[in-house]
């Protein structure tokens, strides 16, 4: 299957060279200096809204790290098409930079060993949480390959099934990976509300700790849209060895648009 993109043109550039100028503008915004040495991350926390919004905050992750082989991207199904667990194991992604290749053996083999993800190429077809990463991956590999993974509303224990499904396919293959978490955080509060929703649950996120972000989010009804691949990341960080992880930056749209009253919290985190 070939996957074209489907917010190219409103979340960000279409065109490939003023693609490439938006991501190097927001990667340079938020890092006064370069760091000497890239973090061999494990995971990362990154929004997916329009780029004038939380490019910022993805450029503060992205410009920190090193961009392995392949990228196992999880993100929210926001359209409800597909399978709960929708994982697209063979094909192309289109993008202005130039395609993108899934690994194929990775994909193929989290699907086997997981009983709940499913081959499915549906929810990733009007999906953008996944598609808002590659502009960031491709500024700095135009070589990467990625696993994408979309999921709709899980239980805890079916997110543990599948990062130890991802954990043990990874140290079977020996792939180097990096697995990115998408996710927007407090939806259409205030600004102060936001700030407040979104300590807590980026709190618990520092602490890797899943199962307390998972509860925190639920119980404070806080509108984190990628709870679920954010939960995932985290346990399958902790198996692969997390020591800790690091906020680079949080900030909401409010601070973009001037509209305080309606805003949308963006983090991002890095967990190595």
């Amino acid at each position: 299957m070939i996957r074209r993109p489907i917010v190219a043109g409103r979340f960000y550039s279409g065109d490939v060279h003023s693609l490439t100028e938006e991501v190097k503008l927001h990667i340079n915004q938020s890092s006064h200096s370069k760091p000497t040495v890239k973090v061999r991350a494990i995971g990362i926390v990154s929004p997916h809204a329009g780029f004038m919004y939380s490019g910022d905050v993805a450029g503060s992750v992205y410009s920190k790290i090193e961009i392995p082989d392949t990228i196992i991207l999880m993100g929210p199904n926001h359209t409800g098409l597909g399978e709960r667990v929708s994982i697209m194991t063979e094909g192309t992604w289109k993008m202005p930079q130039g395609d993108i290749q899934i690994d194929n053996q990775l994909a193929s083999e989290i699907c086997q060993t997981s009983l709940i993800a499913k081959k499915d190429n549906q929810a990733h077809k009007k999906e953008h949480s996944l598609e808002t990463q590659l502009p960031f991956l491709q500024y700095y590999r135009d070589d990467v390959k990625i696993v994408p993974i979309c999921m709709m509303q899980l239980g805890l224990d079916e997110c543990k099934e599948i990062a130890l499904a991802i954990v043990k396919v990874v140290e079977q293959l020996g792939t180097k990976v990096l697995i990115v978490a998408s996710s927007d955080m407090t939806h259409y509060e205030t600004h102060e509300s936001a700030l407040k929703k979104d300590h807590d649950a980026i709190a618990q996120i520092l602490k890797l700790d899943a199962k307390k972000l998972y509860h925190t989010v639920q119980d404070n009804h806080i509108s984190m849209c990628g709870v679920y691949p954010t939960t995932v990341m985290i346990m399958c960080a902790n198996k692969m060895g997390a020591k800790e992880a690091v906020l680079a930056k949080y900030m909401t749209s409010g601070e973009t648009s001037g509209d305080m009253n309606h805003v949308v919290g963006y983090a991002g985190i890095i967990v190595k």
